[in-house]
């Protein structure tokens, strides 16, 4: 199997956008083939969760390449919910690691922002399992739940949970691309509106739009994907065997790690899915970055913080970079790419290997990947 390096990077900024979403994407794509000095990729890969009802498009390959002047190039599409992108990063992994194509450029995005929040609610919610959503789950009613379950078995409290968005806000104030750049406080967080007990509303990302993309190359150049995992669980959340942890990160984190060779002890940075703040407790666990049991620790003391021993989400993560759905896993690994390589400007850290763990659906669907620079 070939090495696979990512050779550029690029994204939009994240928030409320007025262009279409093959717009936002190009504008990703072009930027990531600026960065690698490539005019044209061999093969496309292009992550959307849901064009179809989000934009009214379908067919969306061949739509975002021929709008991107690549109608000629091999392009496919991939869908994984939430974790669209990172699977999409994968397929393209795959193509050069197989030695099908030398340049793969992977891109996703999403538009919502244009719709009512009830209706992007529901759409979101169709990846949940059909049973629990006719008896009106929705993704915030079981990340409450499970946000409910981790605070009576870990003794988890809402300071804690607050802490988090606390921290990623601060985070984000430094990133020109994030969708939210305003710091704020745990009373901030603990006084806004109830969402879903006991989340709150500045628990919970935002409804956003936005385009990301890299290039992948068999060449020895930029940052090399040392490892990559996927993990899945049932979709109904009554038939998991635990609600406060996810199988599908600790799977796919020990596939990633099997991979690469070496263990989480070796991770400098990473960016988390935080869709809601105790999501990023979670992973800390379930990847092994943090013992189990002191991951809210951790977080109070600043341990994950941007100048702390393990900087968690310096992107500002979903919670405040924002979350447009098929991007996001993209995004991720985009902000370790400008890490790695000094391009993060404002926020930069130190370090030679990250790691992106994204998620799809409620836990179903999960993807680690682990990214070095030698």
């Amino acid at each position: 199997m070939r090495d696979v390096w990512i050779s550029g990077a690029g994204m939009t900024a994240i928030g409320r956008r007025t262009e279409p979403l093959q717009s936002l994407m190009a504008e990703a794509a072009l930027s990531a083939l600026l960065m690698a000095e490539r005019e044209r990729p061999d093969a496309i890969v292009v992550a959307a969760m849901n064009p179809e009802e989000f934009v009214g498009d379908g067919n969306f390959a061949s739509n975002v390449a021929t709008h991107m002047g690549f109608a000629e190039v091999p392009t496919v599409r991939i869908e994984t919910a939430t974790s669209s992108g990172a699977a999409a990063l994968y397929a393209g992994f795959a193509e050069v690691a197989a030695g099908l194509h030398r340049t793969v450029l992977v891109v996703g995005g999403e538009k919502m922002t244009h719709l009512a929040t009830p209706r992007v609610s529901e759409l979101i919610g169709r990846s949940i399992d059909p049973y629990e959503r006719l008896y009106g789950a929705t993704m915030p009613a079981l990340a409450g739940l499970i946000t409910r379950a981790l605070m009576a078995r870990n003794a988890v409290g809402l300071r804690e949970i607050a802490q988090v968005a606390v921290k990623n806000h601060a985070n984000a104030a430094k990133n020109p691309y994030a969708h939210y750049r305003q710091p704020i406080t745990i009373e901030d967080v603990m006084t806004s509106r109830m969402v879903a007990d006991p989340l709150r509303l500045l628990h919970c990302c935002p409804i956003s739009d936005g385009g990301a993309a890299v290039v992948l190359t068999s060449d020895r150049i930029g940052v090399r994907i040392a490892g990559i995992g996927q993990g899945t669980d049932t979709l109904a959340v009554r038939h998991r065997q635990n609600l406060t942890s996810f199988r599908a990160t600790q799977v796919a984190a020990r596939v990633a790690f099997a991979m690469a060779g070496f263990g989480p002890e070796r991770v400098d940075f990473a960016e988390l899915h935080d869709a809601f703040t105790p999501f990023e407790l979670i992973a800390l666990e379930d990847i092994g970055l943090i013992p189990v049991g002191k991951a809210s620790r951790a977080t109070l003391d600043g341990e994950t913080a941007l100048d702390g021993r393990l900087p968690i989400n310096p992107s500002g993560g979903l919670k405040a970079r924002g979350h447009p759905l098929a991007a996001t896993g993209l995004a991720q690994v985009v902000e370790c790419v400008w890490q790695l390589l000094g391009r993060a400007e404002g926020r930069q850290l130190e370090g030679h290997t990250a790691l992106a763990h994204s998620i799809g659906g409620l836990a179903t669907n999960n993807w680690v990947t682990v990214l070095e620079r030698l």
